[in-house]
């Protein structure tokens, strides 16, 4: 047994410097941050002495900096087509599933999809204190995520963050913080985000999503009832609800609502107004509180009196009144013993009414839903904490009206979120898209997921997907869609890979640079699939991934391609050599036009720059 191990288990005594700062906690909590370390200003000032601490509102946190310095820095990762795993891939129209850290994923889409998104849906870690954490520790010199392997081949680093930690919460907001500040970016200007989250991380969402989003974008944070009452309970209380947070971009306009029952309107008397439905004319207040609204009502057909209520008065001063009833929007019951009431016309009020901030239940489901949809799904208890579909196709309905709406989900789970979006699809014939990004985080060796052949969370996404759109159990129907994979990988190209040497001198290491590029150039093709290529030069460059290559015949002494994503396209041709009679082709009729830069001699480098200008693209 060495001294270390010896000293673990040799019994302590108690730590009096720990014991006064519990009890004085116990005391005194305003003493102490959210976080349980003293603050010592707020410590001096109890004890009456000058404190140098400038007061004013600020949410802050240890790593803040470092964390929005990690939302904008760039990324070499690349975004590389998983064929084997991509289902109908013909049919994807747009359809994404991203194998890889969420944070690097997102900085790959943005070139091509920032302000193109309608709709973020996340259902991030809440925090337990058992919750996965991703260590955003990446960095240009270490193993970046996908090499992080945890001692498992092909996994990702992630860790627990135990409640204990002197940074629990600024570990769980240091892991937030850069993904919205990426979601941002992405989210259209009438775009909205909702947010799951449960009690623990709930006010620190809020306002790290007030300083991301604009405390003056906030919509609302809705309440989902989560399961039925229960005898478990924590402090007393069992806790069956949990939280959507929901912000927008800036320019949001109006969910879409809930459609009215218009079913008990109708027209007896034949209204010029047309049908109508009768409705209260009182206002829950006294006499004491609205004396102006305290009069008896006179029929002025039949002069019967109806007094007031003292305690629920007319909703309408006498002046407002008497132009109601000139109007013949009161109606007056035969029986004076009954009340008048307010006529309320069909066409004068809007068709919808809004959504409530408490989601009713009759429209979202528990998680006993969720439950038995992985089930039937998948087989078996395959996945834990899944979200009901009912919630997600609840709040996409509301917000992604257009039919070609896309939404992302970049903790994806088991790929609920796209589930929603493929039956409310079904549901109106729309086009939505889904794009979902999912950590390949390991499953554990003796779960029933692992049993059942699944070794990562996102091969649980994938698989669902792919069940919902082949039919799977009690709903065999297949969907005419599908999606294409992608993974999380380095990029493709090898020259971010050299490293200087610090020994050497500035004009070694340009040496060296130079003869270790035109080395791994000569072998670029060779070493990579061109789709590869591809997709990384034109993802980078602004290309959405659903961008269709045509051949273009014209061009007979190179091989080249028209790429269009429908918003935007260019010539590309990644031959190793761009022959001159290319070169005048592209002269003649310019426009955007990618290639390989070692394809260029120097001429053809210098006519194309001067005439295509911000059109051309060498790489």
């Amino acid at each position: 047994m060495n001294e270390s191990t010896l000293q673990n288990k040799m019994p302590n005594t108690p730590d009096g410097q720990q014991e006064r700062l519990q009890e004085l906690k116990r005391l005194f909590p305003d003493l102490f941050d959210g976080e349980g370390r003293l603050k010592l200003d707020d410590l001096k000032q109890l004890a009456g002495e000058p404190s140098q601490h400038k007061e004013r509102y600020d949410f802050t946190w240890s790593g803040k900096r470092n964390a929005k310095q990690a939302a904008y820095s760039p990324t070499t990762a690349a975004l590389t087509y998983d064929e084997a795993r991509s289902v109908n891939p013909d049919k994807a129209g747009g359809n994404l599933i991203i194998e890889g850290e969420n944070l690097e994923s997102l900085k790959c889409l943005l070139a091509a999809y920032r302000g193109a998104v309608k709709c973020i849906y996340i259902d991030p870690p809440y925090n337990t204190g058992k919750d996965f954490v991703y260590s955003d520790n990446y960095n240009e010199q270490r193993k970046a995520y996908w090499e992080q392997t945890g001692g498992v081949e092909a996994g990702i680093k992630v860790d627990t963050n135990p409640d204990s930690d002197g940074r629990y919460h600024s570990n769980w907001l240091n892991m937030i913080y850069p993904r919205l500040l990426l979601a941002r970016q992405l989210l259209k200007d009438d775009g909205v985000i909702f947010v799951s989250i449960d009690d623990n991380e709930v006010h620190n969402l809020r306002k790290a999503m007030d300083e991301v989003f604009g405390e003056e974008n906030f919509v609302a944070q809705l309440l989902w009832k989560r399961r039925a009452s229960s005898a478990m309970a924590d402090n007393n209380v069992s806790t069956d609800h949990e939280y959507v947070v929901c912000y927008h971009k800036g320019e949001l306009n109006d969910f879409a609502g809930y459609e009215k029952d218009f079913n008990n309107y109708s027209n007896p008397d034949n209204d010029s107004r047309g049908e109508w439905v009768l409705g209260d004319l009182t206002v829950g207040m006294t006499a004491s509180m609205r004396p102006n609204q305290a009069y008896d009502l006179i029929d002025p057909a039949t002069s019967n009196v109806f007094p007031f209520n003292p305690n629920r008065v007319w909703a309408y001063i006498p002046k407002s009144m008497d132009k109601l009833i000139v109007e013949g929007r009161v109606y007056f019951p035969e029986d004076s013993s009954k009340r008048p009431m307010l006529k309320r016309y069909r066409n004068e009020l809007k068709s919808t009414y809004n959504p409530f901030s408490s989601l009713m239940m009759d429209k979202v489901g528990l998680n006993t839903e969720a439950t038995r949809a992985i089930q039937q799904i998948l087989g078996g208890n395959i996945f834990d904490y899944s979200k009901p579909v009912s919630l997600l196709k609840t709040l996409l309905s509301q917000a992604c009206t257009k039919p070609n709406d896309t939404i992302l989900d970049f903790f994806s789970g088991s790929g609920v979120t796209a589930q929603a979006v493929l039956e409310l699809n079904k549901q109106d014939n729309g086009n939505r898209k889904f794009i979902l990004v999912q950590l390949p985080e390991q499953i554990k060796a003796d779960s029933e997921a692992y049993k059942a052949g699944f070794k990562k969370i996102s091969d649980i996404t994938i698989e669902r997907v792919k069940r919902v759109i082949n039919g799977y159990g009690n709903n065999p129907q297949a969907l005419d869609a599908g999606f294409k994979v992608y993974q999380l990988t380095k990029s493709h190209f090898p020259r971010v890979d050299f490293k200087p040497d610090p020994e050497a001198s500035e004009a070694e290491n340009l040496q060296r640079l130079e003869a270790y590029i035109s080395e791994k150039e000569a072998q670029l093709i060779g070493l990579f699939e061109p789709h590869e290529i591809r997709d990384e030069v034109l993802l980078k460059n602004g290309f959405r991934l659903n961008y269709q290559m045509q051949e273009q015949p014209q061009f007979t002494a190179n091989s080249v391609s028209l790429a269009n994503d429908g918003e935007k396209s260019a010539l590309i041709c990644l031959d190793n050599t761009l022959s001159n009679k290319t070169v005048d082709q592209l002269l003649a009729n310019p426009q955007a036009f990618i290639c390989l830069e070692r394809a260029l001699n120097t001429d053809a480098k210098w006519n194309l720059r001067q005439h295509l200008k911000h059109l051309f693209i060498a790489f």
